[in-house]
């Protein structure tokens, strides 16, 4: 078995982590911070914790890009 035919199972395992673990969990936790979010906002919640919620949203959606960008990525070699 030659180095180019391990480098290849490595990126597929990569591959596969990512889309079936990585992507999944990124974009779950995107969901997650915006349901809490949204009960905050309809219980008449603290404004403070509205925006801190909105901050951490915003910080979990750029993970959730450059995660499912680097699967691409990975995906495409």
């Amino acid at each position: 078995m030659g180095f180019a035919a391990a480098r290849g199972g490595l990126q597929c395992a990569m591959a596969d982590f990512m889309s079936h673990y990585a992507v999944p969990v990124a974009i779950g936790a995107v969901a997650v911070v915006l349901l809490l979010g949204l009960i905050n906002m309809m219980r008449g919640g603290s404004g403070n914790t509205s925006q801190k919620l909105m901050r951490l949203r915003v910080l979990l959606q750029f993970i959730a890009i450059v995660v499912i960008m680097f699967t691409v990525w990975i995906m495409s070699k």
